[in-house]
């Protein structure tokens, strides 16, 4: 197909499309539209509704460079700077993982479990999704996101203030749960649960772009749950529950994990893929030693 060399939305559509088709960009015509609309600063669907309508100049050089940047695999979301989660529109940044609507199964997750948070902890909280989306809810909450990258506790704070809930939300940077005390009514995290070789075979808007410290869970993908395990029984309210995102086939392995220290499990929560997405836990209501957990 030979697209019309021309300066119209029709032509750069085309041109781009062929460009992302041949960079192997799964829907690169959807994505062009979505390119062009950014640099337009108007919506796909005006677009489409006047094809023959000129592209001004600056937006030219900005459709461009975006296209290239897009071609190389950088994420869409980083070319735009926001990307939608739950009810949300947040800011994203490569300090960050993008968020993702399978990590919308954890929300869905809370409000299936009925518990009504006062007190909400979100655990290598990235752009804050987890903890806004949950705030959001609940509007008698207060929340705490904790991050182990400053830059990340930065954007996750610009995002509450984005979102209007910087009220009630607050943001910090370190390991884990390590500087808090106090307890939590939801605990939320969705950890690095990759296993470290298998990082590279990921694709690569993923392993070329992604912080990998948000990614790398260990040689088994467990380390991060390992250590956070650890911590909810002393952070969790007695009647209180924490939701963990867990990667694909990692059930099991979790599960085993929990029953060897002081917690429940209380079920777990499928994607829309399907996939056991959300892991639900609560303090161990029975004595060390009793009957077997539900596997």
């Amino acid at each position: 197909m030979t697209c019309d060399p021309g300066e119209s939305v029709g032509a750069f559509l085309c041109q781009a499309g062929q460009l992302l088709r041949a960079a192997a960009i799964e829907s690169p015509r959807i994505e062009a539209r979505l390119l062009l609309a950014h640099a337009m600063d108007t919506t796909t669907e005006a677009l489409l509704r006047d094809p023959r309508r000129a592209v001004p100049p600056e937006a030219v050089a900005r459709f461009r460079a975006a296209v290239q940047r897009r071609a190389g695999h950088e994420p869409m979301a980083w070319i735009t700077g926001h990307a939608g989660f739950w009810t949300l529109d947040l800011e994203v940044s490569p300090a960050t993982l993008i968020p993702r609507a399978d990590s919308e199964t954890l929300i869905e997750a809370v409000l299936a479990e009925g518990v009504i948070p006062r007190r909400v902890l979100d655990l290598g909280t990235g752009t804050g999704c987890l903890l806004l989306a949950v705030l959001s809810e609940f509007p008698e909450a207060r929340g705490v996101g904790i991050d182990l990258i400053p830059e990340a506790a930065a954007l996750a704070q610009r995002n509450a203030a984005r979102s209007g809930l910087s009220a009630r939300a607050s943001f910090l940077a370190g390991s884990w749960a390590d500087a808090l005390s106090g307890r939590f009514d939801l605990i939320l995290s969705n950890p690095p649960y990759i296993e470290s070789a298998a990082i590279a075979g990921l694709m690569p808007e993923v392993a070329l772009h992604e912080p990998a410290s948000a990614l790398d869970g260990g040689a088994d993908g467990l380390d991060a749950y390992r250590a956070l395990l650890a911590e909810l029984p002393r952070l969790l309210t007695p009647d209180g529950r924490a939701v963990l995102e867990l990667g694909e086939g990692q059930a099991p392995g979790v599960q085993a994990l929990v029953e060897a220290g002081g917690l429940e499990f209380r079920g777990m929560r499928a994607d829309l893929n399907g996939i056991d997405r959300a892991m639900i836990l609560a303090l161990q209501q029975k004595p060390v030693g009793g009957s077997q957990y539900p596997v």
